[in-house]
């Protein structure tokens, strides 16, 4: 994929449970019933991998010991804000997402988890089967999170 100045650079991690299962948390800034898995902006400097990990752990809780890394996308993915909410997310500077995404192994509790981190990005968050991601996430992601379930197939 050709680089685009216009998309933020950003990751987003795919993490699954003993049974399978995917984390996914319910946005504190979205009205809707929206739920997402972890994502984040990567910082100057840093590294898709740390980036993911740091964001794991800022969103959930979830320290990176408790993470295994299965598998990372084979390219780089991305999303278009619709029209309306360009000018009110990161300043009105992007288009969209162009995010690494990494499919992990959670090994730890469900007592691991916990959203109510220094800045609390999500209000609830529940596991669930991978197939039911695009019907849980905003529709603007929704080809985005097929083309993830698409791709790792065969670990879900």
């Amino acid at each position: 994929m050709a680089k685009d100045e216009n998309y933020r650079r950003g990751v987003g991690i795919m993490l699954l449970n003993a049974d399978k299962q995917v984390w996914v948390g319910k946005r504190i800034d979205n009205t809707d019933e929206a739920w997402q898995m972890p994502q984040g902006g990567i910082d100057p400097g840093e590294q898709p991998w740390e980036t993911a990990l740091r964001e794991l752990e800022e969103e959930t809780g979830i320290p990176q010991y408790l993470v295994e890394r299965i598998a990372d996308h084979p390219e780089r993915l991305r999303y278009d804000l619709p029209e309306e909410l360009r000018h009110k997310l990161w300043g009105g500077k992007w288009k969209g997402q162009e995010q690494d995404w990494f499919l992990c192994r959670f090994l730890g509790r469900q007592s691991d988890v916990n959203i109510a981190t220094k800045h609390p990005e999500f209000d609830s968050w529940k596991w669930v089967p991978a197939h039911t991601l695009p019907d849980l996430i905003v529709p603007f992601k929704r080809d985005l999170y097929r083309r993830l379930i698409e791709h790792w197939d065969e670990y879900l």
